[in-house]
C-alpha cells in the first residue's frame, strides 16, 4: 500500500485552506477533464487522482485522518498485524492502537471491491465497515465525483435570463442561466455530478462561464462602456445626437462646446445585477469628436475666418 501525497497532486501546501484546495481542484480538473482530453489515458488517470485527492482534502474529517495516517504510513508491520487480528476475530480488527492512524472502531477489508480509487484511499476510507450490533459487514458508500464544465456566452446572452441544454454523460440537462452572470463566475448544480458509489450521494456539477468580448460594449462589473462619434459642428454648437445603448438607440442633448473624450453617464442603462431583478448598472458613453477631413473651399474659408477671429 503506497502512500499518496494528495497535497502534491493538487499542488497545495499542508496548511492550505479549504478555499485554496477548492481553487486548485477546479483549475486542475478543468485542465485534465476527459471531455477536454478525449482518448488520453494519462489525462484520465491524472483526473482520477485529482478527484481522489479532492475527495479527501475537501472533507475535514477525512483530511484529518489522512494527515494522521500519512505521518505514520511506514507502519506497514502494524498494519499487517491488524489484518491478522481481523482473521482471528471473525473478520473484524480493532485499529484503536494502530500508529495513531485510526481513532478506534472495527473495520474489515473487502478484497473484492470495485476500482475507481487507489488502494491507499480504500485502506483509509473504503473496505467494509461493520454494522452496529451485527457480525456482518456493510459496504461503505462514497460520494460521486464532481463534474466541471465551461459554458461560453455572448455578452448579449448574459444580459437576459434564459435556458440552455447541456449534455453530460449522454444525459440532457436543462439549466436556467440568470441574467448578469460574470466572466469566470462558477455556478454549482448540486447532485448533477457522477453517481455515488454503493448508495452514496451524487457529486456536483460546477459550470464556469466564459463571456465573449462584445465589439461595441465593454463590461466592467455591472456598468457598460461604449464610444459614440460626435460631429464637430454639434460638439461646437450643441444640439442632439442619437447614440446606441445595449437595448436600442436614444437621443441625448449635447452641450455647446463639448470636448473630445467627454463622458456621459446614463443611469440604469448598463448590465443587469446578478439575481437582483430590476436593478441595473450604468452606461458610460465617451464622445469621440470627428474632425472633418474633406472640406469644401467655402468651409475652409469659414474655418480660416474663425481662426483669425
Amino acid at each position: 500500500m503506497a502512500f499518496i501525497d494528495y497535497y502534491s497532486i493538487l499542488g497545495v501546501s499542508k496548511t492550505a485552506s479549504g478555499d485554496d484546495i477548492k481553487k486548485a481542484y477546479r483549475k486542475l480538473a478543468r485542465k485534465y477533464h476527459p471531455d477536454i482530453n478525449p482518448n488520453d489515458e494519462a489525462a484520465k488517470q491524472k483526473f482520477q487522482q485529482i478527484n481522489e485527492a479532492n475527495e479527501v482534502l475537501s472533507d475535514p474529517e477525512k483530511r484529518k485522518k489522512y494527515d494522521e495516517y500519512g505521518e505514520n504510513w511506514k507502519h506497514a508491520e502494524e498494519y499487517e498485524k491488524a489484518k491478522q487480528q481481523q482473521s482471528q476475530n471473525g473478520g473484524f480488527a480493532d485499529f484503536s492502537g494502530f500508529g495513531g492512524g485510526f481513532s478506534g472502531g472495527s473495520y474489515s477489508f473487502d478484497s473484492d471491491g470495485e476500482g475507481g480509487f487507489s488502494d491507499f484511499f480504500e485502506s483509509l476510507f473504503g473496505g467494509r465497515k461493520s454494522s452496529s450490533g451485527s457480525g456482518r459487514g456493510r459496504t461503505s458508500s462514497f460520494r460521486g465525483q464532481d463534474y466541471t464544465s465551461e459554458l461560453r456566452l455572448s455578452l448579449r446572452d448574459a444580459y437576459e435570463t434564459h435556458k440552455r441544454m447541456l449534455t453530460l454523460d449522454g444525459k440532457n440537462l436543462r439549466i436556467t442561466i440568470p441574467a448578469g452572470v460574470a466572466d469566470g463566475q462558477v455556478i454549482k448544480l448540486g447532485g448533477q455530478g457522477a453517481p455515488g458509489k454503493n448508495g452514496g450521494p451524487n457529486g456536483d456539477l460546477y459550470i464556469t462561464f466564459v463571456i465573449e468580448t462584445d465589439p461595441k460594449f465593454k463590461r466592467v462589473g455591472d456598468d457598460l462602456y461604449t464610444t459614440a462619434d460626435l460631429n464637430l459642428y454639434t460638439a461646437v454648437l450643441g444640439g442632439e445626437e442619437t447614440v446606441d445603448t445595449f437595448t436600442g438607440k436614444v437621443k441625448l442633448k449635447v452641450a455647446t462646446g463639448t470636448q473630445n473624450g467627454t463622458k456621459v453617464r446614463l443611469k440604469g442603462k448598463g448590465f443587469p445585477v446578478y439575481k437582483q431583478d430590476g436593478k441595473f448598472g450604468d452606461l458610460i458613453i465617451t464622445y469621440a469628436i470627428e474632425i472633418p477631413t474633406k472640406l469644401t473651399a467655402e468651409q475652409k474659408e469659414l474655418f480660416e475666418k474663425l481662426a483669425k477671429s
